[in-house]
């Protein structure tokens, strides 16, 4: 008898341990209530993104990584094509070798990158970033102010995330508020 009570409640402790899905990060996000708590959910949300990777595709995006802070670009991008070759599924690629493509000056490249990470992710809030950034390098502002716009629906308490939308807004729109 007491064997029986003891399953559901060990089944319920293990719910509650379980880590957390990416949709319950991505509400957590939205419902923050101040930008230290959106701070450390977005990298909580990082974290998932990256755990995605299985371990071979883990060690070329970490050494894509380090070739983009070294500003050896072509390096980068090509280990972030390889990571895809064996893991097309990972938006966090997507995203990194978009945003290594925008910085070596291949915008389509770039915004071709982004978009399959975004069908991947809807979410993908750095995605999101780096998109309205290179639309306003190119003078897009009404595509700089959707893109950023769909961020700070995901993300509110993005740092100088309202500033920048009033900004955009106002490129955009001609909008003076």
């Amino acid at each position: 008898m007491k064997r029986a009570l003891l399953l559901p409640l060990l089944l319920l402790c293990a719910q509650t341990l379980a880590p957390p899905t990416l949709e319950q990060l991505y509400d957590a996000l939205r419902t923050a209530p101040d930008e230290d708590s959106a701070d450390h959910v977005e990298e909580r949300i990082r974290v998932f993104w990256l755990n995605q990777a299985s371990p071979a595709t883990a060690l070329l995006f970490s050494r894509g990584e380090r070739e983009t802070e070294a500003k050896s670009l072509r390096d980068a991008i090509d280990d972030f094509t390889a990571v895809l070759d064996l893991q097309p599924d990972f938006a966090e690629a997507y995203s990194q070798r978009g945003q290594a493509r925008f910085s070596d000056g291949d915008y389509q490249g770039a915004l071709e990158d982004l978009a399959a990470s975004l069908r991947l992710d809807p979410r993908h809030f750095d995605s999101l970033d780096a998109l309205s950034r290179i639309a306003e390098s190119r003078g897009d502002w009404k595509g700089a102010y959707a893109a950023w716009q769909k961020l700070m629906e995901i993300d509110p308490h993005t740092p100088g995330g309202k500033d920048r939308l009033s900004d955009l807004q106002r490129r955009a729109l001609g909008d003076n508020t």
